[in-house]
């Protein structure tokens, strides 16, 4: 073990010994700060678990990564040292590759299909693979669909040629940045602000939300709706910690699930929509480019995906 684990090892129980855990007791590990949507329908949750169960069951919020990245908390819940974790369920590949495949732009179209992917055939083989990794999936809220500004307008994927384009470093979004003919720039997310203000990178990719939040809009004057990715918060209990509920206890945990799903979703979805327009009056131009030719272009990425799970793998993710 080395220091870096033995510290977070030792915050972690810190932590949550502070919290006067009892048997009905959950905690719950994410990386948002208590500013976001998805903290907001988190602290709903809370609120209605607490309600619905006459205060038999409650919830202790660990926000801001106080316990570490998402991969610690994951490792924590697998341990049995957290109950609950909030990632991408795309991110999730680090341990389930086959999560790849849904990751990849414009396998989903929006949050819907994303809902029913996961309720469907593949989505009930990745829960089985879920739950061999010790965590239980318990629900999917809505986390925002990632659009592209710019410092010239986008009107075409001919107009994305030669863009330095900041992705996180994830493959599938360098991939969307490289087969639309732009060209990944690896920068720290705190960092972009000044990135594009200089003119270190042409153009980011982020969500609408993020967009406005990071003020994105400040520096660059064109945001294209490419809706390459619809971003994710999958919401997951230990498997243990779950089989371990009654009958009971696990209806009111996921009665509670989706009143706070609807709470975060809301949020993001009414923020997308009012945020296009509060984006024009700020006088930048948002453009609709053509998508066909988008999706197109991932066909080699696709082809690497099916190299690896097999042909065929990603049209049995969308269910063709």
């Amino acid at each position: 073990m080395n220091i870096t684990t033995k510290t977070l090892s030792g915050l972690t129980a810190i932590l949550l010994a502070t919290t006067s855990v009892q048997a009905a007791e959950l905690t719950f590990g994410m990386q948002d700060n208590e500013v976001s949507n998805v903290y907001q329908g988190a602290a709903a949750f809370k609120e209605k678990l607490e309600e619905i169960s006459g205060g038999e069951m409650s919830v202790k919020l660990f926000p801001s990564a106080t316990l570490g990245d998402f991969k610690a908390m994951v490792a924590q819940v697998q341990a049995g040292e957290l109950d609950m974790v909030m990632t991408g369920y795309p991110d999730m590949s680090y341990i389930i590759p086959e999560l790849k495949l849904i990751g990849a732009p414009y396998v989903v179209k929006d949050y819907a299909h994303l809902k029913e992917i996961i309720a469907g055939p593949w989505g009930q083989e990745m829960d089985v693979k879920f739950q061999d990794e010790g965590v239980k999936l318990l629900d999917v809220w809505y986390y925002g669909t990632r659009q592209t500004t710019s410092n010239k307008q986008i009107d075409s994927i001919e107009d994305m040629a030669g863009l330095r384009m900041r992705t996180p470093n994830v493959p599938f979004l360098i991939a969307y940045a490289e087969n639309v003919g732009a060209t990944p720039a690896p920068v720290a997310f705190q960092e972009v602000y000044l990135a594009l203000q200089t003119n270190q990178v042409d153009a980011q990719e982020n969500p609408l939300p993020t967009i406005d939040a990071m003020k994105f809009y400040e520096v660059q004057d064109y945001i294209a709706l490419t809706n390459h990715f619809v971003a994710s918060a999958a919401i997951q209990i230990s498997a243990d910690k779950w089989n371990g509920l009654s009958d009971q206890e696990k209806a009111w945990v996921e009665e509670a699930i989706m009143a706070g799903g609807k709470v975060s979703n809301d949020i993001t979805f009414e923020a997308e929509a009012n945020l296009i327009g509060s984006f024009k009056e700020k006088g930048l131009t948002v453009t609709e480019p053509d998508l066909a030719p988008f999706r197109a272009a991932m066909k080699p990425y696709y082809d690497e995906l099916e190299a690896e799970f097999g042909e065929g793998a990603i049209a049995k993710v969308i269910g063709n």
